[in-house]
């Protein structure tokens, strides 16, 4: 069994949303994306990976595929293969997203990287 403490992801930038692989296989990939007050990531699809945006702090808007919805920490999204989505930081405050997604996308960056997939 391997585990790691998702508290070491956590890093935030000014640039834009901070991105941190915390594990990929060949059937999983999960992320930690952390967002500053005012930043937004999107819109962004992958066609062939469903994936699920967990709020492990603070507060986000999602648009996915035109519905919006603002959320708070503990809620989840599932953002199925082929759908559009946009998320921002919906508070003053940081923000910090767990993404699980299934397969890994194809088309998928590093730590630290925007993505033009889930």
């Amino acid at each position: 069994m391997e585990n790691r403490s998702l508290k070491r992801f956590v890093h935030f930038s000014r640039d834009g949303v901070r991105r941190e692989t915390v594990y990929e296989t060949g059937r999983l990939w999960t992320q930690i994306l952390c967002f500053e007050r005012n930043q937004t990531m999107g819109p962004v699809t992958d066609p062939e990976s469903d994936a699920v945006f967990t709020i492990v702090a603070g507060e986000a808007v999602f648009l996915v595929d035109g519905r919006r919805k603002r959320l708070e920490q503990w809620s989840a999204v599932l953002v199925p293969a082929g759908a559009e989505v946009t998320v921002s930081n919906a508070s003053a405050d940081p923000l910090v997203l767990l993404l699980v997604a299934a397969p890994p996308p194809a088309s998928r960056t590093g730590s630290g990287s925007a993505a033009t997939s889930v």
